[in-house]
């Protein structure tokens, strides 16, 4: 069995010369595309990105809507707050004691 010979720089770049021209000629060698084919493969795509197009401006509507929805929620949210009336000092601390009442009354 013969050893292992390491490839010198010459006999590399002969491979990869002989391997690029091989790839070239496998290239030339195919058969051209028909034009109507290619029309036919570019309309396809054309369709696939508008409808994703259309898919993505859908769904930026929808979020635009969802936001505009929680903004509106949280001004109601905000005017029922504003509309309730302010508590005074004395119903704060009738409040306060009516709990600590009852927190007395459940530990007896």
């Amino acid at each position: 069995m013969a050893a292992f010979k390491v490839p010198t720089f010459q006999e590399r770049t002969a491979l990869a010369q002989a391997a690029k021209q091989k790839a070239l000629d496998k290239l030339k060698a195919k058969a051209p595309v028909d034009p109507a084919v290619l029309a036919e493969r570019n309309a396809a795509r054309l369709a696939k990105e508008a409808a994703e197009a259309e898919a993505r401006a859908a769904k930026k509507v929808a979020w635009e809507a969802e936001k505009v929805a929680k903004a509106a929620a949280a001004a109601e949210r905000a005017a029922e707050i504003a509309a309730q009336p302010a508590l005074t000092e004395a119903d704060k601390k009738a409040a306060r004691d009516a709990r600590y009442a009852a927190r007395k009354q459940r530990k007896k």
